[in-house]
């Protein structure tokens, strides 16, 4: 494989769909909601994303079969009072490289404007690096009248406080580009955990900006499946990391 990738599993119509990402980043709090949202809503996966940038192992599950780094598309119909549409992005990684991120990012982006998309959530995490009492959302956008629309919602609006690294960014930077509008969500965590509480406290504020409604009550059970792939995942990056040292090659960063 030479380049980024998009099989198309199932051929879907969608109505002006509202696209969602989160791919793994701080404190798994993005790809822990829509892996939540997914399951609560009964999505269906469509089409499955691969690319030479992400790193270069294969999970193997808890029978021995061997799962790929990937990323996947899912789509709802019909949901909430306003009757949207969804694409949904999850997956188990993002690319290694800043080469590799826009890669993948501009093949996301060109997708899912063949089905319509002209609206943007991407859902992360904002580390503090201490324990968190209840969890806040902050948020950033790519123009003044969505900035209007977090404030409705009771959002904290980030400014001047950074940026916003990996898919969950270049996703709306690269987006604004292409005149599409956009909205990060990222919840408050320490950083250092797989955090339900963040993921929690972040899915009801897209459920009001969303009108849709999501029960949270199942997702500990959510965060305890992604604390062992995570843990999966650590094992393998360090594996790699003694290996190249042994031989004196380049390490592998893991950009979150």
């Amino acid at each position: 494989m030479k380049n980024t990738q998009i099989n198309v599993l199932k051929d879907i119509t969608l109505d002006n769909p509202i696209f969602i990402e989160a791919l793994p980043g701080i404190g798994h709090v993005g790809k822990l909601a829509a892996d939540h949202m997914i399951d609560e809503l009964g999505a269906t996966k469509f089409a499955e994303l691969y690319s030479p940038f992400f790193p270069p192992q294969v999970f193997v599950d808890e029978e021995g079969i061997i799962e790929n780094m990937i990323n996947e598309f899912y789509y709802l119909k019909s949901q909430g009072k306003n009757k949207r549409d969804f694409v949904i992005l999850v997956g188990n990684a993002q690319g290694l490289s800043p080469e590799g991120q826009y890669e993948i990012c501009e093949a996301i982006l060109d997708f899912i404007k063949d089905y319509g998309v002209e609206e943007i959530y991407t859902l992360g995490g904002l580390a503090i690096g201490h324990p968190v009492g209840e969890s806040r959302v902050f948020g950033a956008a790519t123009n003044l009248e969505l900035i209007e629309v977090l404030k409705e919602a009771e959002v904290e609006i980030r400014s001047a406080d950074g940026g916003i690294v990996g898919a969950s960014g270049l996703i709306l930077g690269l987006g604004k580009l292409k005149n599409l509008d956009g909205v990060c969500l990222m919840g408050e965590t320490p950083g250092y955990f797989i955090d339900a509480e963040a993921a929690e406290s972040l899915l009801k504020k897209l459920a009001i900006l969303l009108n849709i409604e999501i029960n949270t009550d199942k997702l500990d059970e959510r965060a305890e499946e992604t604390r062992k792939m995570i843990s999966k995942a650590h094992q393998m990056e360090q594996e790699i990391l003694n290996r190249n040292m042994g031989s004196g090659e380049d390490d592998l960063r893991y950009i979150g």
